[in-house]
């Protein structure tokens, strides 16, 4: 057995057509029960398969394995609640104190971007597919993170993942986010060929929250047009002003606008920032085209184990495709696979996962054909060059 072969999978008492019984709560919660669950409530992977690797650095992110139906695969999820990093003290220098600093849930630093990466390389060269839960939103970028080096681990995620040659699976949790340059270091345009996002109904994503893009987008003096449209008093108390000419009367009438305008200043506010909410949601996602598709919680376990299923007998079909041609990229390979699957849904894992399973030989027969016809246009070109 080498890397490249396909992952070890075996059975498992575990049904993947179960429930997620555990679920994320928008308070800050420990992300390692999502993973493993409890005794009465089970967790996305296979009970009492979750190992948590490099638990005393980078706390602020949680790395580790598990088996999905059996499937061995890596996984990182993210700490919602505050840890602290404790920076041990100078042995060579009497005067060095230990410092404990605090991190706060959600954000990566550089201590935590590093051990992602490092995640991500360890997990590619054992060969496996990687479950990433995305709820981050952004980076932290201190003046003392800056020091730390924080652009630098932040690429080597990014260039971890752009290298990555197994699929990479990545899911916004029910309540989870992803904002600002956290999403760039994990958008599946990094490596299109095996990387695939998708999301709870619950979550958000989006590179400014609602709060931030009402700031921007729709400002007061934007909300205050709105209000003179749309408020039937304020448009009266306008239309009076415009008739008065005493300016006892206009100062009075300007009291009233100033008045109702503070009145209707945080119901705007508060439309204004749900209607940008709106935009973060996962149909609006899936409109974009940043995410595959809304895969609730409680089935995402059966979803992602057919998918990785599908991905393995998929992809192993279509690298053996390549090794027998060499002219095929990844697309035409996978158009082949697709034209096999004729009369089935090609959007359906279960359904491509059982034809290309158990019709095997026919998937090798048209293997040797490709290798026969890419040895025949070889001859056909060395011909052409003896003439």
């Amino acid at each position: 057995k080498d890397v490249g072969a396909l992952p070890g999978s075996r059975d498992c008492a575990d049904p993947v057509d179960r429930d997620v019984v555990w679920r994320p709560t928008p308070t800050p919660y420990d992300p390692r029960l999502m993973l493993s669950g409890t005794p009465d409530m089970p967790g996305f992977f296979d009970d009492g398969s979750w190992k948590e690797s490099l638990s005393g650095w980078g706390k602020s992110v949680v790395t580790g394995r598990g088996r999905l139906g059996g499937i061995p695969m890596g996984a990182i999820a993210v700490e919602t609640r505050q840890v602290e990093q404790v920076v041990p003290a100078d042995p060579a220098d009497p005067n060095s104190r230990e410092a404990i600093l605090p991190q706060a849930g959600q954000v990566l630093f550089p201590d935590s971007s590093y051990k992602t990466a490092q995640a991500i390389n360890d997990f590619n060269k054992e060969g496996l597919p990687v479950m990433i839960f995305a709820n981050w939103r952004g980076f932290s970028g201190g003046s003392r993170d800056m020091a730390g080096e924080i652009l630098k681990f932040g690429a080597m995620i990014v260039d971890a993942l752009r290298e990555y040659e197994h699929p990479v699976y990545i899911y916004l949790p029910p309540h989870g986010e992803l904002r600002g340059g956290s999403w760039v270091v994990v958008d599946p345009t990094i490596n299109e060929e095996k990387m695939t996002m998708y999301a709870d109904p619950d979550s958000r994503g989006g590179i400014l929250e609602p709060a931030g893009i009402t700031e921007v987008k729709f400002r007061q003096p934007d909300r205050l047009k709105v209000m003179h449209r749309l408020d039937p008093q304020l448009q009266l108390l306008d239309s009076e002003m415009e008739m008065t000419d005493m300016e006892e009367a206009q100062d009075t009438i300007k009291e009233q606008i100033q008045a109702r305008e503070e009145l209707l200043k945080p119901v705007y506010l508060q439309a204004a920032t749900e209607f940008a909410d709106l935009h973060d949601k996962t149909g609006r996602m899936k409109a974009k085209g940043v995410i595959e598709g809304a895969v609730p919680w409680a089935r995402s376990r059966e979803f992602f184990y057919y998918l990785a299923r599908r991905r393995i007998v998929g992809d192993d079909a279509v690298s053996r495709l390549m090794a027998a041609d060499s002219a095929l990229d990844t697309a035409a390979a996978t158009d082949i696979v697709k034209a096999m699957c004729d009369g089935v849904d090609w959007d359906d894992n279960r359904a491509v996962m059982d034809y290309l399973t158990e019709n095997s030989d026919a998937v090798d027969d048209k293997i040797k054909e490709v290798r026969k016809d890419a040895v025949k246009a070889q001859i056909a070109a060395l011909e052409a060059e003896l003439e």
